[in-house]
């Protein structure tokens, strides 16, 4: 959307907050990506504020006429921050109560997806449905996001000490079969999937590290993909997006197999906007820059109303 026509439509959108800090492992990456939507909706001309909900109380969000929510993790991500705002009937970004809370458990995530036949990796929940799913496994804590607390087990006695790091950030533990092929994310924005990006790494997987920290991670976008892998691959992440529920934005992560097909592993439903994030650079190659992003991702949930 132009610029122009986008300050135009935002004009006179009243006060916005800014969620952005809150309780959970996330809090770091949630300050640094509610720090630059804040400054991209003030370029915008929006009134927009800052608001840490663990620093103040739900009350003090009355007086706002909508909220941007840049809080990852628990509390921001999974549906608890949308049912206060839906309560006060204040509109919000992103997907409504129940497709957070979904989209946040990797366990649920996965057994929607499989219900509805689409392909995700052999997986089961750690000390309840036990399988043999061989070696090497990827051990991820089913609520946690930004790779926090996930790691890769080549053998029994990793697993054991995968399972005990994963149970210290969450009681149920996601022991999925490992994927051996390249990692890809395609970020949703409304109804249209923006092209993909590839991950790559020379850690074992897309770590934290190699997430937030690291200068060796390389992320191609265009992701090198033909025409006919590209429009399935975004194709794929959509249905998926859909079929959790979600709404307004997102960003889908895929991997391919050694047998070349995709698979599905998880839904970011409020995805970092920080300077290593993904969303933002997707957006780029479609010719949207950060405000412009941003700016759209507002003007959608003010459609929506945030029902």
């Amino acid at each position: 959307m132009d610029k122009v026509l986008l300050k135009q439509k935002l004009a006179n959108v009243g006060r916005v907050a800014v969620l952005a800090g809150g309780k959970s492992a996330e809090r770091p990456v949630s300050l640094k990506s509610g720090a630059a939507v804040h400054q991209a909706l003030r370029n915008l001309g929006v009134i927009a504020e800052l608001v840490d909900p663990s620093e103040t109380s739900v009350d003090s969000l009355k007086g706002f006429d909508a909220a941007f929510i840049a809080l990852h993790g628990r509390g921001g991500e999974d549906g608890v921050i949308q049912g206060v705002l839906e309560h006060l009937g204040i509109p919000f970004t992103g997907s409504a109560v129940m497709a957070s809370a979904i989209g946040m458990d990797k366990v649920r995530t996965k057994q929607l997806w499989k219900g509805a036949g689409l392909p995700t990796p052999a997986f089961y929940v750690a000390g309840r449905n036990d399988t043999d799913l061989g070696f090497p496994l990827m051990i991820k804590p089913a609520h946690e996001g930004s790779s926090i607390g996930m790691a890769k087990a080549d053998n029994a006695e990793q697993l054991a000490l995968a399972l005990q790091e994963a149970g210290k950030f969450d009681s149920d533990v996601l022991v999925e079969a490992w994927v051996n092929g390249p990692e890809y994310t395609v970020a949703v924005l409304g109804d249209e999937a923006l092209p993909a990006i590839r991950l790559k790494t020379p850690n074992a997987f897309y770590d934290f590290e190699a997430k937030y920290q690291s200068n060796s991670t390389e992320y191609l976008c265009p992701a090198g993909l033909n025409d006919e892998d590209e429009a399935a691959i975004r194709q794929l992440a959509l249905t998926a997006f859909r079929v959790a529920g979600c709404r307004g934005w997102g960003r889908v992560d895929v991997m391919r197999d050694e047998q070349g097909n995709w698979q599905l592993l998880e839904i970011n439903t409020v995805p970092g906007m920080t300077d290593h994030s993904l969303v933002p650079m997707a957006a780029k190659a479609t010719g949207r820059d950060f405000d412009a992003l941003v700016g759209e991702i507002l003007l959608m949930a003010l459609e929506k109303k945030g029902g």
